[in-house]
């Protein structure tokens, strides 16, 4: 599965005038390399969008949806991925790798329960 998650960085921190996206760009570096130490996971990377440097994309990619949950719900997650999602992007973000000749999941939204 493929996880891309498109983040907005805030404007300079006012009390250390550090630059935009710096303090995201740690962040989601630090992220990277939590998720990479977790079962199930098969690569990823950070990038910041060339058109607009505000905008910053953690891409991962998993053998199962549940290896991806599971690395997010971990206690370093919980700790230190969550609290960047505030900077998330509002849509979904996981994916189903399209291969030649495997069958898809339904085109239809799952539930979260």
């Amino acid at each position: 599965m493929l996880v891309v998650t498109r983040l907005r960085a805030p404007g300079p921190h006012p009390e250390s005038g550090e630059a935009d996206g710096e303090e995201l760009r740690r962040g989601l570096l630090q992220a990277l390399g939590i998720l990479a130490a977790k079962p199930g996971y098969v690569g990823g990377d950070v990038g910041r969008n060339v058109d607009d440097p505000t905008l910053w994309v953690l891409t991962t990619r998993w053998q199962n949806v549940g290896s991806y949950r599971r690395a997010l719900g971990s206690y370093e997650g919980k700790m230190h991925i969550q609290p960047l999602m505030v900077h998330a992007l509002d849509e979904p973000s996981a994916y189903e790798v399209v291969e030649e000749g495997t069958d898809l999941n339904e085109p239809q939204p799952r539930s979260l329960g």
